[in-house]
């Protein structure tokens, strides 16, 4: 019964992250910059690794991400 409990709960809290898992807010980092975060499964089939540099331009009504390349 104890499996049983868990496996389900476990089932609904993966469906409400699926449903939710591209939406981001933008957080204030120091007085003038904000910051979004990447979802971390993007970042891993993209190949990306923490403090990487990337090129962020604006691009139409949104912004583009791409790698830094020397």
């Amino acid at each position: 019964m104890k499996y049983v409990f868990k496996y389900v709960f476990q089932e609904i809290m993966a469906i409400r992250k699926l449903s939710e898992q591209n939406t981001r807010k933008l957080t204030r980092v120091g007085g003038t910059s904000l910051s979004v975060t990447i979802p971390v499964d993007i970042v891993r089939k993209l190949g990306w690794k923490e403090r990487q540099k990337v090129i962020v331009k604006k691009a139409g009504p949104g912004i583009s991400v791409k790698d830094w390349k020397k």
